[in-house]
C-alpha cells in the first residue's frame, strides 16, 4: 500500500489498530503521547514494594475473541493461564461462606440443575426471570428490566455486571448488559474460562506488539502528543504535534485512539461520553497460600475480586469513586484486613501500593452508552478506536481491541 497510516495513542486500541494494518503489509506511523505503551493496561516497576505490578488488574474470558486473536498475532496467547474449565470461587465475607461456581461447555445450562454448581440456596426458577436481559431491545437501566434482588442477583449477576460495566448494575445499560451476557453466560462455559495475564499485562499485551511493530518498520514516536488536526477539504491534512507538523498526502489516513475528552477537543462537533468511573486496584506483596485459586469474588465487603499472582496479591473494587478520597493508608490496612480473612492469612500489613483510577471508563449508563460515536468521523480519512466508542461491549480490553481492528479496517478502505 502506498499510502501511510497515522495512529495517535499507543494503548490496546491504538496497538491493536497498528497490529492489524502492519500484518496488510500498510505503512504506518504510531505516535503516543507519554512515555511508556499501554495506557490502563501496562505494568511498571513500583519502588514502594519493589514489585512489578500492573496499572489494572483485567480479567478476560476465553469468550474474548479478538483480544485472543490479538495475543496470537503478537505470539502470547500462552501468556494468558486459566483453569481447563470455566470455574469460580466466590467468598461471603459477611457469613464466611465459600462455593465454587462451575459452567459446563455447552449452551444448555445444565449446571443450574446441579446444586455443587449453581449459586447456593436458589432454585432453578430463580434463574429464569433473568433471561430477559438477554434481549435488551431499547436502551434502559437494567433495574428497569428485572428485579436487582434475591440470591442469584446477589451472587452472580450482580458481581459479573459490576465488573463488567463499572458501575452499579441495576444504574447500567440492559443493552450493553445483555451483549455481556449473550457472549459468556448465554454461550456456555466454553465461552466462560477466565485467562489472567500472571505474569504481568506488559509481557502480555504490550511489550510484544512493541517489537513486533518495530520489527515490520513501524515508525513508533513515544513522548509525541498530537496538539491539533489541520483540515482541508473535509479531509486531515496536517498533524500538529507542537514541536513539529507532519503533512498528510492524498491517501494517507489518521487513527485517533486517544481518551474521548481529548479526541472531543480535536474533532469538531463530536459526542463522546461525559461521566466516567473509577477503579481502585491494590497490590500487597506477600506469597498467595498455597492452593490459592487464581481468582476469587468476595461479596459483602469492600474487596471485589482478589487476584492471586506470583509473589504478590492484588485486589480489584469497580465503581469506586466512593473511595477516591479516602486515607491511602486506611484504604490498604482495610482491604488488607478482608484480603487476610479470605485468605487464611495471618500476618500484619505487608508492603503494599493502592492504584485510584478516577477516569477508568465511561460510565456505561444508557444515556453514556447513547453519547458513545461510531468509528467513522465527518472527515474522510480520520477513525475512532478506543473502548469509549461504540463497540457494543463496555469500556473492556476485548472492547478496546475491538475498536481498533475495526478502525484498521476502515483505514485501509478509505
Amino acid at each position: 500500500m502506498a499510502r501511510r497510516i497515522h495512529v495517535i495513542g499507543a494503548g490496546l486500541a491504538g496497538l491493536a489498530a497498528s497490529v492489524r494494518l502492519a500484518s496488510t503489509g500498510a505503512t504506518v506511523a504510531l505516535y503516543e503521547a507519554t512515555a511508556q505503551p499501554g495506557g490502563r493496561c501496562r505494568s511498571y516497576l513500583d519502588h514502594a514494594t519493589g514489585m512489578t505490578i500492573d496499572n489494572g488488574n483485567h480479567l478476560l474470558l476465553s469468550a474474548n475473541h479478538a483480544a485472543l486473536a490479538y495475543l496470537r498475532a503478537i505470539g502470547t496467547e500462552a501468556g494468558l493461564e486459566g483453569p481447563a474449565a470455566a470455574a469460580f470461587s466466590f467468598v461471603d465475607l459477611s457469613t464466611r461462606q465459600r462455593w465454587m461456581l462451575r459452567f459446563n461447555d455447552g449452551r444448555m445450562p445444565w449446571w443450574i440443575l446441579d446444586p455443587r454448581h449453581r449459586v447456593p440456596e436458589t432454585r432453578v426458577a430463580d434463574y429464569l426471570r433473568f433471561g430477559r436481559l438477554l434481549w435488551a431491545g431499547s436502551d434502559a437501566p437494567i433495574g428497569e428490566r428485572v428485579r436487582c434482588a434475591g440470591p442469584v442477583y446477589d451472587r452472580l449477576i450482580h458481581p459479573l455486571l459490576l465488573a463488567a460495566l463499572n458501575i452499579d448494575p441495576a444504574q447500567g445499560s440492559a443493552r450493553l448488559a445483555a451483549q455481556v451476557l449473550r457472549e459468556t453466560l448465554a454461550a456456555g462455559g466454553k465461552a466462560c474460562r477466565p485467562l489472567i495475564a500472571r505474569h504481568g499485562l506488559g509481557n502480555v499485551f504490550i511489550e510484544p506488539a512493541i517489537e513486533l511493530l518495530r520489527t515490520r518498520a513501524v515508525a513508533i514516536e513515544m513522548n509525541r502528543e498530537l496538539r491539533t488536526l489541520t483540515v482541508r477539504d473535509g479531509a486531515v491534512a496536517e498533524l500538529d504535534f507542537g514541536a513539529g507538523r507532519v503533512a498528510l498526502g492524498p491517501q494517507d489516513a489518521v487513527i485517533l485512539a486517544v481518551p474521548p475528552n481529548v479526541a472531543a477537543a480535536m474533532v469538531e462537533g463530536l459526542t463522546v461520553p461525559t461521566s466516567f468511573r473509577a477503579i481502585v486496584n491494590a497490590h500487597f506483596r506477600i506469597d498467595p497460600p498455597a492452593g490459592a485459586a487464581p481468582m476469587t469474588g468476595v461479596l459483602n465487603a469492600t474487596t471485589e475480586w482478589i487476584f492471586a499472582f506470583p509473589g504478590r496479591l492484588a485486589v480489584t473494587i469497580s465503581n469506586a469513586d466512593r473511595l477516591l478520597d479516602k486515607p491511602r493508608e486506611e484504604l490498604a490496612a482495610a482491604i488488607w484486613r478482608e484480603v487476610a480473612a479470605v485468605m487464611g492469612i495471618d500476618a500484619p500489613l505487608p508492603a503494599w501500593q493502592i492504584v485510584r483510577e478516577r477516569r477508568a471508563t465511561f460510565a456505561a449508563t444508557p444515556e453514556q452508552n447513547a453519547q458513545r460515536p461510531g468509528p467513522r468521523t465527518a472527515w474522510k480519512n480520520l477513525f475512532l478506536a478506543g473502548d469509549w466508542t461504540d463497540t457494543g461491549l463496555p469500556a473492556t480490553i476485548e472492547s478496546a481491541i475491538r475498536s481498533g481492528n475495526r478502525a484498521a479496517q476502515l483505514a485501509t478502505q478509505a
